[in-house]
């Protein structure tokens, strides 16, 4: 990332906020950023914190802020209304670059142009503590160049993923976009299981919430496949072999797992249609 790099950002909610944290973090200036948040209460945060000028619409931008990247980080519900509003920005033709689920790069190219470069993106909400992943997907007016700059955007909160086939962030919304969700809902069920064979609720839950974190920080560490790691725990007629018995049965997690990805993807892609 580099210092001089113009940044709007259009959004300066959490993920926004994340984002915007990680940049200045990694060196990108205060002064060549530019946010865009109605909310005063937001805006005056990120002011406070952070030192960047925070405006309340495209219209409070100063005429020589020309960005190299518009970053949308707002609502899927409120695309209709806010892109289009920057149909004009940068007079050199910014990369923008969208972590909106639900909106695709056709969506972008008919409200901003079809010379535009767009960037379209699934982030996950790990990227608050830096251990998000992204996965990315660029239309063709996009350069190597522009590219490259995106990437470094999103590192910023974490791993960067690219993908040729658009069609396929509609699954990597399943697996990682809404993924964390499947995680926290783990946790509750291993804490109410604990409660349900004697252990006291928050005896349970840390149990639980340091067991899942735990294995995830060794998941990510290690260079053994995730199947090698569950073996590496599972003694031969031990206790994770009798709760593995239930979990990998027919009727178990996989099945199971796999239904709750495919709703999530069709529901994705009804969202982007």
């Amino acid at each position: 990332m580099t210092a001089s790099q113009n940044v709007l950002l259009v959004g300066g909610g959490k993920m926004g906020g994340a984002l915007l944290r990680g940049w200045v973090a990694r060196g990108l200036a205060a002064g060549n950023v530019r946010v865009i948040e109605p909310f005063e209460a937001a805006a005056e945060e990120l002011r406070s914190e952070l030192s960047v000028s925070v405006l309340d619409g495209p219209d409070a931008l100063d005429s020589d802020f020309t960005p190299d990247v518009v970053v949308f980080a707002v609502k899927p519900q409120g695309m209709d209304e806010i892109v289009p509003a920057y149909a004009g920005i940068g007079a050199g033709g910014p990369v923008v670059l969208s972590i909106a689920a639900g909106r695709n790069i056709a969506f972008f190219e008919g409200a901003l142009g079809n010379s535009t470069p767009i960037v379209r993106t699934m982030p996950n909400t790990p990227a608050a503590v830096g251990r998000g992943i992204t996965a990315a997907c660029a239309n063709r007016r996009v350069s190597e160049e522009q590219k490259a700059a995106c990437q470094s955007l999103l590192e910023a909160v974490g791993d960067v993923i690219w993908i040729d086939d658009e069609g396929q962030i509609d699954a990597v919304t399943a697996v990682s976009g809404s993924g964390p969700a499947y995680v926290f809902y783990l946790i509750e069920c291993m804490a109410t299981a604990g409660e349900a064979q004697g252990l006291p609720p928050k005896i349970a839950e840390k149990l639980a919430r340091a067991t899942v974190a735990g294995s995830g920080e060794l998941a990510r560490q290690s260079a053994d496949a995730a199947g090698k790691l569950r073996e590496n725990v599972t003694s031969p007629g031990g206790t994770t072999a009798a709760a593995l018995e239930v979990l990998m049965a027919d009727d178990g997690m996989n099945p199971l797992m796999n239904e709750a990805i495919a709703a999530a993807t069709r529901r994705s892609r009804e969202l982007a249609s």
